[in-house]
């Protein structure tokens, strides 16, 4: 089923390090009808994160916390990072970002648990744990001071997904979690079955889960490409026999 409303959307604030900020994000993820919060190794919830909570305190008494970025998402279909920092040149896939505005009018095609992840306010999202999701995206704000407040910066994302829930394409988006490992499964045996060189495999895959992220694909699509791949796979191990 289509996600048509917001339940199936968890925000995830990895190591946060000021209370406050913690519970202004439980503000604004009233405001937009969010309720699932996850912490990721946070700082200790306060007086001051209720203060700044508001009437959004039942958020914060319902979060889950995590002590790795690894055990929070192990149960998300598909993980949203953000940054501000991107990448110019498209060879570099990492931090090739989608823009906010083009990612809410497709994010609703997706089935199951979306996690929107949030960096540290010093430093944001390591590299690694931007390789674990499958879209990076980006708010466009000035190149001179391109870094928001955590706060802010999960208010616009909510801002953008609620405003874009009332205008749902027709269409329905099947592929899960299970699939979508399977298919990056396929993706590297066939490097490996082709020779693919070692030094350039990392960024090669992170390339695909870049283009599958942005594709957002359906079953039907999904499995036409699965066939293709392994196809590909039969027929070049048959040629080296």
């Amino acid at each position: 089923m289509m996600n048509d409303d917001l339940s199936s959307f968890f925000v995830i604030l990895v190591e946060p390090k000021y209370a406050g900020n913690i519970g202004a994000v439980a503000r604004v993820m009233a405001n937009f009808n969010i309720k699932n919060l996850f912490l990721v190794n946070p700082c200790e919830l306060n007086d001051e994160s209720y203060i700044r909570a508001k009437h959004a305190y039942k958020i914060l008494d319902d979060a889950e916390l995590f002590p790795s970025f690894k055990e929070a998402v192990e149960n998300i279909d598909y993980l949203v990072a953000t940054s501000s920092i991107v990448h110019k040149k498209d060879k570099k896939h990492l931090r090739n970002p989608v823009y906010i505005g083009d990612f809410s009018k497709k994010i609703f095609e997706i089935k199951g648990k979306i996690g929107l992840v949030f960096g540290r306010e010093d430093y944001g999202l390591y590299n690694s744990e931007i390789a674990e999701c499958d879209i990076m995206v980006k708010i466009p704000t000035s190149e001179s001071y391109p870094s928001l407040n955590l706060s802010h910066a999960v208010c616009l994302v909510l801002f953008h997904l609620f405003v874009e829930k009332d205008f749902l394409p027709d269409k329905r988006r099947e592929i899960g979690k299970i699939e979508k490992d399977k298919l990056y499964e396929f993706f590297l045996e066939l490097l490996g079955t082709i020779d693919y060189p070692v030094h350039r495999r990392e960024n090669t895959f992170i390339m695909l889960k870049r283009i599958l992220g942005r594709a957002m694909l359906s079953k039907w699509e999904y499995h036409t490409l699965m066939g293709v791949i392994n196809a590909c796979i039969d027929k070049i191990n048959e040629n080296k026999k």
